[in-house]
């Protein structure tokens, strides 16, 4: 088995890239006029309810950026190299015993940065499921504040 530094390149470059995980969508709430109110006046009490909801919760659903941060590159690489050099260390010590440290080495370190990439996605991906730091008390506002207006929420 051949293997060159352009191809650990590749392998640890598609180790990197899979461990982006998708972004998140926000739940949305199912708002019902109960006490017969137009789209108007639904209209504006949802933006009444959405500023005291932001003010109470201090999450903004319409900026969730500014508090919660999502999946990034840079510790997918961080967490890829990482594993990369203790599969190297691992791989150098067998392939030594085999008698090509420098072969052992190079594929040790494909299989530890594709073994850290793998688990940084994973990790990320369960985070991105998650809802937002917030968006449950922004939530929880909006309902009691909607309620109160007569609405049936959801």
């Amino acid at each position: 088995m051949n293997i060159t530094y352009r191809t650990i390149r590749h392998i640890m470059t598609c180790a990197v890239l899979l461990g982006a995980g998708p972004m998140n969508a926000e739940a949305q709430l199912m708002i019902y006029p109960a006490a017969g109110q137009n789209s108007q006046q639904q209209q504006q009490d949802q933006y009444n309810c959405h500023n005291w909801s932001v003010q109470q919760s201090g999450y903004d659903p319409a900026n969730p950026s500014a508090q919660s941060s999502g999946p990034s590159f840079g510790s997918a690489s961080k967490e890829t190299v990482k594993g990369g050099a203790r599969g190297a260390a691992a791989g150098a010590a067998i392939g030594a015993i085999a008698g090509d440290a420098g072969k052992g080495a190079a594929i040790g370190a494909a299989g530890g940065a594709l073994k850290r990439g793998f688990q940084e996605r994973d990790r990320q991906q369960q985070a991105a499921s998650a809802p937002p730091p917030g968006l449950d008390n922004y939530n929880r506002a909006m309902k009691s504040c909607l309620g109160a207006l007569g609405y049936s929420v959801n």
